[in-house]
């Protein structure tokens, strides 16, 4: 990092927007979605960061026409984008010097941008550590010389892994990574960033640690995994999916739904636990999607009630406010006892990733398009 340039966990919000959900994956047809009322709501409820790919089919396309809009509320210098490079399809990836410049610049046309603020290598755990190694300085090289890259880290599946890239990276570069961003490891279901992760991660260096996913990429439902435009995607298995069901019956019976608790447990939790490599206020940082503008409405009723039960705004918090908010925790723990219970041995389950037999289907690398957008 250059030595002018504050950490990232002394700027990043602790909690950011994710718009992943702007995809086929989740969602039969995300142009049918209400993406710029979504992002320009968020922003005026005070979300600052926003967490893309272009992985994402049009996520960042549909993320750049809400922020560059003429009623946009607020200006480019007062929120951050994190997109990503590397995973180009579900089987396909490149992460050779010339596709990252490439997907960096498309990033900032989609997007409407002069900088990203953090660019991760996206789902490292498909490549080996020596492409790893070759895109983060290719990044920090973009970083350093053209000022389009601010910030460079590695997101991902596997806790391990992500811990011991982040240690390789350290040793051969002599820097630490900005950011790690783990997805759905944090969750009522499995817990694996916090009991493998964030201490390894914390001497690595990193310097902030985004929990994606706490409903475990759409597991921790009542209604099930979401099957979006193309098809059940999910990696979890059927005993796994019918434990969690079982668990979603179990909360149903207190007349709670799974998915509501799921996320007050990880925000809450997290908050508070992932502090030592959290964001602005030492506050545990969180990725949310949202499809629609109620869910984003409940998200953040949800977000700033935990807040309420923090140590941050004393004398700022109506007694009553913080009350509620320490009592719905210890509510939605006893919750968490019980479906831990149900889980038995899936509690901390990880699937497979990649799965076995995986191989990249991307030949050459390098190749860019001639259209400039493709793939």
């Amino acid at each position: 990092m250059p030595p002018t340039q504050p950490p990232l966990n002394t700027l990043l919000p602790p909690l950011i927007c994710g718009t992943a959900t702007f995809n086929t994956q989740y969602n039969a047809d995300p142009f049918a979605l209400p993406t710029t009322e979504i992002i320009h709501r968020a922003l005026a409820l005070g979300v600052r960061a926003f967490d893309t790919s272009p992985y994402y089919g049009p996520s960042e396309s549909l993320l750049g026409q809400a922020l560059t809009h003429p009623a946009c509320p607020v200006p480019r210098e007062e929120y951050y984008l994190l997109t990503k490079v590397g995973r180009i399809a579900a089987s396909e990836f490149d992460y050779s010097p010339a596709w990252a410049r490439f997907s960096v610049k498309r990033s900032l046309e989609r997007l409407g941008t002069k900088w990203l603020d953090v660019v991760y290598c996206h789902d490292v755990e498909f490549v080996s550590p020596r492409e790893v190694l070759g895109c983060i300085r290719e990044l920090r090289r973009i970083r350093d010389e053209e000022g389009t890259v601010r910030y460079v880290g590695i997101s991902g599946y596997p806790v391990p892994l992500l811990c011991e890239l982040a240690e390789l990276v350290l040793k051969e570069t002599g820097e630490p990574l900005d950011a790690v961003q783990s997805y759905a490891n944090f969750t009522l279901q499995n817990t694996t960033l916090e009991t493998k992760g964030l201490e390894r991660l914390r001497k690595a260096g990193v310097a902030a640690v985004p929990n994606a996913s706490v409903l475990g990429m759409g597991l921790l439902r009542g209604r099930g995994v979401p099957v979006g435009g193309i098809g059940d995607f999910h990696p979890a298995g059927q005993g796994l999916r019918d434990i969690v069901q079982e668990a979603a019956r179990f909360v149903e019976g207190k007349g709670e739904r799974l998915e509501v608790v799921s996320i007050r447990w990880g925000l809450d939790t997290w908050s508070r636990d992932g502090a030592s490599v959290g964001g602005l206020g030492g506050v545990g940082i969180s990725v949310m999607g949202v499809s629609n503008l109620d869910e984003l409405e409940e998200t953040m009723k949800v977000w700033n009630s935990v807040l309420d039960g923090l140590p941050l705004k004393d004398g700022e918090v109506a007694k009553r406010d913080r009350e509620w908010s320490i009592a719905r925790r210890k509510e939605v723990e006893g919750y968490a006892e019980g479906i831990w219970k149900i889980l038995g041995k899936w509690k901390d389950y990880t699937w497979a990733s990649p799965e076995e037999g995986y191989v990249n289907a991307r030949k050459v690398m390098g190749v860019i398009p001639e259209s400039g957008d493709k793939p």
